[in-house]
């Protein structure tokens, strides 16, 4: 899939942290893409994430093709432990960006979730048990 998207000025821009299991996750999912991007879609909000190893960018199913929001400058090298949160800047480019922000993080790991538990293989697994005899290597000197 491919998609063309703008953004407008920024009008403003803050630094937050990003939970470590929702950068854990879209980090996975991104190692697994073949393209190196990741469609997420955020059914709840109606909104699409655009994931790359650069920024994470927010669609309106409104404005399709228009940057709402991105999340960019991640630093998960400022992490003593893999569970800690990554540090990461929200860019808004709509006045109403600030706002769809207090529910965006909650929801876009919802996503994550949903889109990963459809990667997981289906079934369980079983242990195949071998009945030959073992045998013991021989020392030839």
């Amino acid at each position: 899939m491919e998609i063309t998207c703008y953004r407008d000025a920024e009008l403003r821009r803050e630094a937050r942290h990003l939970p470590a299991v929702t950068y854990n996750l879209a980090h996975t999912l991104l190692a697994h893409s073949p393209s190196a991007t990741v469609f997420v879609p955020i059914r709840s909000m109606q909104y699409l994430a655009i994931l790359d190893h650069e920024e994470f960018v927010f669609l309106d199913s409104v404005h399709k093709n228009w940057i709402e929001i991105s999340w960019q400058n991640f630093h998960p090298q400022q992490r003593h432990a893999l569970d800690e949160p990554v540090a990461y800047d929200a860019v808004y480019y709509t006045p109403k960006a600030a706002e769809i922000m207090m529910r965006l993080q909650r929801e876009f790991y919802l996503a994550l979730q949903q889109l990963a538990d459809k990667e997981r293989p289906q079934g369980t697994a079983s242990v195949i048990k071998f009945t030959g005899q073992r045998k013991t290597p021989r020392n030839l000197t």
